[in-house]
């Protein structure tokens, strides 16, 4: 029998190299049907092209964990990275045949090809699910499992194994003093441990209070002669805040993080510098390229001075570095202490089109090439301000724990521009929070377009 890890284990392994054979065959099919249509192909089938699209793909799975532990562990994560997965490979298959194809190339190729791909996916992910319908259901090889406790922690372990397929809850097995030593209370868990067997449970999870893991060895040997494997989670949901997580240093030693950080994981942080240097480097290519020198002239023509202005902001870790942005004041002392307000006459005619339009973030792009910015996180603030503001707001510097943004999810969400009232910053602070806590690559994309609709949309506080 197939057991669920199992099942799983080889999936991680069997899905890439299926769906790159896919690939490559939709490929194939769609270079010799596209003249059954009446069209031209031209050097799609060049060895440049198909090493591409492969590494493409293979770029693009790794971005989004496809082929991840993670990844695979639902069909859900599955089918949402793939359909990621499929639509950067063709932004980025498209932006390769644009710039690089020098005979130009067939785009009735690249409908018939992306076609035929879209379908081949949804039938091969819909024979995935199927497969596992039949692995977990025909062949019961969904592991059956029992909770033994009456906490907390234990009725929350019951919901989540719950929503699993790949495991088979079949109850509670005893409370709490069933948990623990006593001089009574041996025959009344053995029992209850030789009902949850005869029932096909091989695992019992234990939700114990950890100062008391010294009092369960009855609880141990019972479960010894059932030959039924126990599982200790800690209950320690009412001790701490949560959210909470427990990883192992050295695969010995427990440790708690009272905080869940996304981009702590190594996998993420290069996900994030991945889109980070291929969004900036497209920005300065293809758009600062000729911006930066209209922009540049009509600094010039307004008011006499350089046309970046750059000053020591905060970044990650609180480490100092020089933001640059457009000049759109005046050269004036107060720059590295006084924000910008309303009606501020510091601000020329140019300046004032540029904040609102928040063209004078466009330089920024360069820190986020080189590595001191993110695209999206927490907006950087002058160091001045930084030293106030973490006197009198208690959570201010764990913002500081990723790299600033051009943008961010306080932001979008009106968090932007001058705060008046220290209630302005906290609630800014909070959405930074959030947005540390809760990272993923789709909330990032998600910030994106918000800013773009806010450029167009205009909004009160740039000034």
């Amino acid at each position: 029998m197939t057991s669920p890890t199992r099942y799983l284990y080889l999936l991680k392994y069997i899905l890439p190299v299926t769906d790159l054979i896919m690939l490559n065959v939709v490929y194939l099919v769609a270079f010799h049907l596209t003249p059954l249509f009446g069209k031209e192909v031209h050097n799609e089938m060049d060895r440049h092209h198909v090493v591409v699209y492969n590494l493409i793909w293979l770029f693009a799975s790794a971005i989004f964990g496809l082929y991840s532990s993670y990844g695979a562990r639902k069909l859900e994560r599955i089918y949402r990275g793939t359909y990621r997965t499929l639509s950067v490979h063709f932004v980025l298959y498209l932006s390769y045949l644009l710039f690089s194809a020098e005979h130009g190339f067939s785009r009735a190729f690249l409908i018939v090809f992306y076609a035929l791909l879209v379908i081949s996916f949804i039938l091969n992910r819909f024979v995935g699910t199927y497969i596992q319908y039949v692995v977990l259901n025909k062949f019961k090889a969904a592991k059956k499992v029992a909770i033994l406790g009456s906490n907390g922690t234990a009725i929350r372990l019951s919901e989540y194994i719950g929503k699993h397929r790949s495991l088979d809850f079949i109850g509670f097995v005893g409370n709490d003093d069933d948990i623990y030593d006593s001089i009574n209370g041996h025959d009344s868990i053995s029992s209850k441990l030789e009902l949850a067997v005869e029932a096909g449970v091989k695992e019992i999870y234990v939700a114990i209070a950890p100062n008391r893991m010294n009092d369960v060895s009855r609880l141990v040997s019972v479960a010894d002669q059932q030959c039924v494997r126990l599982k200790f989670v800690p209950d320690i949901g009412g001790a701490l805040a949560a959210p909470y997580t427990i990883s192992y240093v050295g695969g010995e030693f427990p440790m708690i993080t009272l905080r869940n950080e996304p981009l702590e994981v190594m996998g993420n942080r290069f996900k994030k510098r991945a889109f980070d240097i291929i969004f900036s480097f497209f920005v300065i290519v293809f758009v600062m390229s000729w911006l930066y020198p209209i922009i540049a002239i009509l600094i010039k023509i307004q008011s006499p001075g350089p046309v970046l202005f750059k000053q020591l902001r905060s970044g990650r870790n609180d480490e100092p570095f020089w933001c640059w942005k457009f000049r759109s004041m005046k050269i004036n002392k107060d720059s590295d202490s006084k924000q910008a307000t309303k009606d501020d006459d510091r601000i020329t005619k140019i300046g004032h089109f540029l904040r609102k339009t928040s063209l004078d973030e466009m330089p920024q792009f360069f820190n986020v090439f080189f590595g001191s910015m993110s695209v999206v996180g927490p907006r950087p603030h002058m160091l001045k301000h930084t030293e106030e503001y973490k006197q009198i707001i208690s959570q201010f510097m764990v913002r500081h724990f990723l790299k600033p943004g051009i943008t961010g999810w306080a932001q979008v969400n009106g968090f932007r521009g001058e705060t008046k009232q220290d209630d302005a910053m906290e609630n800014r602070v909070k959405f930074d929070i959030f947005y540390l806590e809760n990272w993923t690559s789709m909330l990032d994309v998600k910030i994106i377009f918000m800013t773009v609709i806010n450029v167009f949309r205009g909004e009160d506080n740039a000034y």
